[in-house]
């Protein structure tokens, strides 16, 4: 007698409308298994424009301070977890720049990716260890906020800005408790893009909202202000959390 293919060993079960939930929870229990197997406590995560080449101010000020924080974070932890690496979304531009930076600080980073057309391939300085690959772009949202400590925000397009105004949304409404701080880089940009000071006076937000970000220009500003943050409010608690 024939047997019965197993639910889970079934591929046409498996990528049907039905087993969405299953597909769902595996993107986040296959990356859980593999952050766990790396001690990856927690991370930095850098967003920014997937435009942006080598040569560019950004992607070299990316690769500086994704460089100079791994450097620091690397001998935090004597009983070998991982603390603050070094997060993006695996792509190109700003996220390779500082994927590079962690790399050549000989420091463990994580890539999490997103199936596009345009951004179909994970940059080469990706720990391959570390490198995920997300269907759901809820899914790769979720691991972006639950394992961040801090957030550096390089200028970007319609993605970046969607990434920074909902982790901005989370902390200001408080369902993200955490101290989060967020690091807006590259002032000339963020002054011309995106007028904070005009949503206060059109009362959309409050003057304290805008202090929930650190704008600066400056790599050894950037820095030494999530360093200090980051030394006060979550060295001692190490892990994932909202």
């Amino acid at each position: 007698m024939k047997s019965t293919k197993k639910a889970y060993s079934n591929p046409e079960f498996m990528g049907s409308r039905a087993a969405r939930p299953l597909r769902i929870l595996s993107e986040y229990l296959e990356p859980k298994n593999r952050l766990d197997a790396e001690q990856i406590e927690d991370t930095i995560v850098f967003f920014g424009s997937a435009r942006l080449k080598e040569g560019n101010k950004y992607y070299e000020a990316a690769r500086e301070l994704a460089s100079r924080l791994t450097q620091w974070s690397k001998g935090l932890d004597p009983e070998g977890r991982r603390r603050f690496v070094v997060c993006t979304g695996g792509g190109p531009g700003i996220m390779e720049a500082a994927n590079r930076g962690a790399s050549e600080a000989r420091g463990r980073n994580v890539g999490l990716t997103i199936s596009l057309p345009q951004e179909e391939f994970v940059n080469p300085y990706v720990t391959r260890e570390l490198e995920f690959h997300f269907h759901y772009f809820f899914m790769r949202k979720f691991w972006f906020a639950y394992l961040a400590k801090a957030l550096v925000v390089f200028p970007g397009g319609y993605g970046t800005l969607d990434e920074l105004f909902e982790t901005l949304t989370l902390v200001q409404t408080k369902r993200m408790q955490k101290p989060m701080p967020i690091v807006l880089f590259g002032n000339d940009y963020w002054n011309e893009v995106i007028n904070f000071d005009a949503l206060v006076r059109h009362g959309t937000i409050d003057a304290k909202d805008v202090e929930l970000m650190y704008r600066t220009d400056s790599v050894d500003e950037a820095c030494a202000y999530l360093i200090r943050h980051l030394t006060a409010n979550a060295l001692s608690q190490p892990g994932a959390m909202l």
